[in-house]
Order: C-alpha cells, then structure tokens, then sequence
C-alpha cells in the first residue's frame, strides 16, 4: 500500500512540473469587449464628426469627381443619365423625383431627388422624413463632377402639417454636434448620419455603374 501511494505522489508531482512548462502566449493587453465596442463605435461615429457637412458660401454641398479614362463625354452622360433615370424610379422614390433639365449639348443636367429618408422602422414604429436635394451632373471626356446641394427635410406631416428643415440650419456642424464636436445631437443628429451615409451611397453606385 506504501508502494502505491508514493506511485501516485510522484504522478502528481510530475503532472504538476509539466503543467508549469505551459503557458499561455503573449497576446498583449486584453481589451475588453465594453471597451472594444466603445472604441469601434468612435472610430464609426468619427465619420460624422467636425467637417463632415461642408458649407460652401453659406449652402451645404458635396462635389464629388470621377475620372474615366477611355470614354467621352457623350458616353459618360449617357451612362450618368441613364444611372440618375433609374434612380429616380426606384424604391423609395416620391413624386417630383426626376431629371428636371438636361443640357445635351453641354453634357450637363439636373436632378431634383425626393425620397423618403427612413430612420427606423419597426413593427410599431416607423420613423422617416421626406428628403429632397439638387444633384448637378457635368460630363466632359474623361471626366464626371457632381454637385449634391440645395438639401431639406419634411418631417412629420402628421403632425399639424410637420416641420420642414434647411440643411443649413439642421445638419451643420453648429446645429448638429456638441460644443466639443464629439457627439451628434440625437435629433439633428440622426439626419446628419443619414444624409451623409445616402451620400457616400449615391456616390459610390454611380461611380461603380459608370466604369462598370
């Protein structure tokens, strides 16, 4: 019986040596995942933040410019007319969206978008506004400028005909961040991330529709 407890004391003894030659690798710091989140969610909320809506003498407005190499000017309008037509037409669209005047010759035309712009919508809640700008497109060999400008909101009509909202007076940074340019305002607030996300949307199909 001696026998068979000093066996099993050394079976220990040597489990216990092995085990502390293991050791986990040097991963550094550990984040955890409260502040991970908080860390991402800065870096995102960031893109919203101070000079994120520029005002150009007194007007809100985004210029956006594509080169296109190997195609003129004729051929970028075509396709930059035929991408905004669409557009107009599509989900989300309220009357009077549309190319409201074209200058063929000059390969320039103007697109009054008005869509619903949709904050949430939930079984019990739906929450939007109606969302309307001017998008100025000018097409020359080579070469696409857009102008987006000229932006307001109709909110809540339901509501003793609604609040209508210059984005000039709405979505700048004196109206929609803190003193500090930290944090959006809540409400403001979420009018500024959304037209800045549709933005950088229309932005980026056209350029991928237009080199496509």
């Amino acid at each position: 019986m001696k026998s068979v407890f000093m066996a099993l004391a050394l079976t220990f003894s040597m489990a216990a040596n092995a085990q502390s030659e293991w050791e986990l690798p040097d991963a550094g710091p550990q984040q955890s995942p409260a502040k991970a989140e908080s860390t991402s969610k800065d870096a995102v909320d960031a893109k919203y933040l101070e000079g994120a809506v520029p005002v150009i003498d007194g007007r809100v407005g985004w210029s956006h410019h594509l080169d296109v190499p190997g195609m003129n000017a004729q051929q970028i309008y075509d396709k930059a007319m035929a991408f905004f037509t669409a557009l107009t037409k599509s989900e989300n669209q309220l009357p009077g969206s549309s190319v409201a005047l074209v200058n063929r010759s000059g390969h320039v035309f103007v697109v009054n978008l008005k869509e619903w712009m949709v904050f949430t919508n939930t079984l019990l809640s739906l929450d939007r506004t109606k969302f309307n700008c001017n998008i100025v497109v000018t097409c020359g060999d080579g070469t696409l400028d857009v102008e987006l400008s000229r932006i307001t909101y109709k909110y809540e009509e339901q509501r003793g005909g609604g609040q209508l909202f210059l984005a000039e007076e709405w979505i700048t940074d004196e109206y929609s961040l803190n003193k500090k340019k930290t944090k959006l305002y809540r409400n403001s607030g979420k009018f500024r991330r959304k037209t800045i996300d549709r933005k950088d949307e229309i932005f980026n199909d056209l350029d991928h529709y237009i080199v496509n």
